[in-house]
C-alpha cells in the first residue's frame, strides 16, 4: 500500500491521541496509581499502600498524594486519574452518598461498599482498624474557664467563643449546618474558614476556640486541645480503609490480598502516633511509614 503524506499525518495524529487518551489513565496494565487527601494521616495512609504495592508486586507505582479535598479524590478515582486512595466510611456515606448518618460501624461499612460497588464501579478493601471520626475540640483555656466536657456543655457557653474549620466542613450533611442544628450552638460571629492546613496553626495561635478535629489527629496532643464528647452522637464512624477501581482490580486481583495485609492493624493510638511523628516532630512520612511496615514484618 502506498503511503501518501496524508495517511503518514493520520497515522502520526492517531498515535498521538491514544498517547494521550493511555497517559490520561490511572495506572496502566503495569503501573498502578495511588492518590491520597490533602492532610498528613491520609497521606501517610496512601504513602503505606504505596510501599506495601512496591514491596509485594512487581508493579511500578506511581503516587499523587496531597491531591485536595474528599471530592477531588473521589472525582479523580471515578474517573480512572487514580487506582487507590484512603476513604472513611462516614465520608462515603454522607458527603458522597448522600446518605442519612448509620451510627452502627458496620452496617456503615456494609452499605458504603454496597453502594460504591453499585454506583462507581470501586470496592472498599477492609477496613484498617482506625476510626477518625469527626469531633471537636477546644483550647485548654476555654476548658479551664468553662469545664466543658460534652458538646451539650459547649453549646452553653458557645456564644463567647469563635468557632473554625476547615471549607470542606461547611459543605457536608455531618458538617457544620447539622451540628448547630442539633445542639443548638450560637457562636460568636461567622465561623472561620481556612485551609485544613492551617486549622491547628489558628487554634493555637488563638485566632478560634473551638475547631472540629479528627480523633487520631497529631495536634490534638501538640496544641493540648481538649476533645469534646459528641453526647448526641451527631457524628458517623469514621473507619478507615483503601478504596480502589473495579477495573484496576481486574487487571491486578492480587491487590486486594496485598492491600489487606493491612487489615485491623492500625488502631487509634497507632494511628495519633503516626500522626504525630509526621505533623508534630516532622518525620519524613516515607521514613515513618517504612518503620511502621518493617515493624510489622510487612516489609524487608
Amino acid at each position: 500500500m502506498k503511503l501518501t503524506k496524508r495517511t503518514v499525518c493520520m497515522s502520526v495524529l492517531l498515535m498521538l491521541i491514544l498517547s494521550v487518551m493511555l497517559a490520561g489513565c490511572a495506572g496502566g496494565r503495569d503501573s498502578i496509581v495511588v492518590g491520597s487527601k490533602d492532610f498528613s494521616e491520609n497521606i501517610t495512609l496512601g504513602e503505606m499502600f504505596a510501599q506495601l504495592v512496591e514491596a509485594h508486586t512487581d508493579l511500578k507505582v506511581t503516587r499523587k498524594l496531597n491531591m485536595g479535598g474528599t471530592f477531588v479524590c473521589f472525582e479523580a478515582i471515578k474517573n480512572g486519574d487514580i487506582d487507590i486512595y484512603p476513604e472513611y466510611t462516614g465520608t462515603g456515606l454522607t458527603a458522597q452518598l448522600k446518605m442519612d448518618v448509620i451510627s452502627d460501624p458496620d452496617e456503615a461499612y456494609q452499605v458504603v461498599a454496597a453502594e460504591f460497588d453499585r454506583q462507581f464501579g470501586v470496592k472498599w478493601l477492609e477496613p484498617l482498624g482506625l476510626n477518625n471520626t469527626y469531633t471537636l475540640a477546644v483550647t485548654d483555656a476555654v476548658y479551664q474557664k468553662y469545664g466543658v466536657e460534652t458538646y451539650s456543655d459547649l453549646a452553653k457557653v458557645s456564644k463567647n467563643l469563635v468557632f473554625g474549620a476547615e471549607h470542606e466542613f461547611f459543605n457536608r450533611q455531618d458538617g457544620y449546618d447539622g451540628l448547630v442544628a442539633m445542639y443548638g450552638f450560637t457562636f460568636k460571629g461567622e465561623p472561620k474558614k481556612m485551609n485544613v492546613a492551617l486549622k491547628y496553626q489558628a487554634i493555637g495561635n488563638g485566632d478560634m476556640d473551638v475547631t472540629d478535629a479528627f480523633a487520631t489527629d497529631g495536634p490534638i496532643k501538640q496544641y493540648q486541645l481538649k476533645v469534646l464528647v459528641d453526647d448526641k452522637d451527631f457524628f458517623p464512624p469514621y473507619y478507615a480503609a483503601p478504596i480502589i477501581r473495579n477495573d484496576t482490580l481486574k487487571d491486578h486481583p492480587e491487590l486486594e490480598e496485598v492491600l489487606n495485609k493491612l487489615a485491623g492493624l492500625i488502631d487509634d493510638p497507632t494511628m495519633t502516633d503516626l500522626n504525630y511523628q509526621v505533623d508534630v516532630e516532622g518525620r519524613d512520612v516515607e521514613v515513618v511509614v517504612k518503620d511502621f511496615l518493617q515493624s510489622k514484618g510487612l516489609i524487608d
